[in-house]
């Protein structure tokens, strides 16, 4: 057998080798992941709605809701949202009045953004006082007139941030 027929054997291996080890470690580890995803769901949820014993998830129009429930009467509805950031996709959960007039809460879920940066989006530790200051910001703004991003000043208005 020649250098280039060996070499080639050897890789071939090596490669199926690791293949199977990464195979394995994926169903190894897939539940797990799964399971402390959905664990985070949960207390995102817990998070963005106002307090609330209890909620039903609902279906409608391809998008799952999350009503909050509070001894038989709706104290407000979560719902998952997803925008680009500027590595990859934000997906956060946003809490609702039940009437959709005004923002309970926002939850970072899953992010991918420079450290230290992007990542201040879920905690600043650089601000003492209010680590927390940019999803905190999001609680009690009404999405209608249209939400407006103010630069360098307080919000005025209740459809500021």
């Amino acid at each position: 057998m020649n250098t280039s027929a060996k070499m080639i054997l050897v890789l071939t291996l090596i490669t199926m080798l690791s293949g199977g080890l990464l195979s394995s470690w994926d169903g190894f580890t897939a539940p797990k992941i799964e399971q402390y995803r959905l664990e985070q769901l949960r207390l995102a949820i817990g998070d963005v709605l106002p307090t609330h014993d209890d909620y039903d998830k609902v279906q409608a129009d391809g998008m799952t809701f999350y009503v909050g429930k509070d001894s038989n009467s709706t104290v407000g509805v979560a719902f998952q949202a997803v925008g680009n950031g500027f590595q990859g996709e934000i997906r956060m959960m946003v809490g609702m009045t039940p009437d959709f007039t005004e923002i309970t809460g926002l939850s970072v879920l899953e992010q991918i953004e420079t450290p230290g940066l992007g990542t201040k989006i879920v905690e600043d530790p650089t601000n003492k006082s209010d680590p927390h200051w940019f999803t905190n910001q999001f609680e009690g703004v009404q999405p209608e007139p249209k939400i407006v991003a103010l630069k360098n000043q307080k919000p005025s208005d209740d459809n500021e941030i």
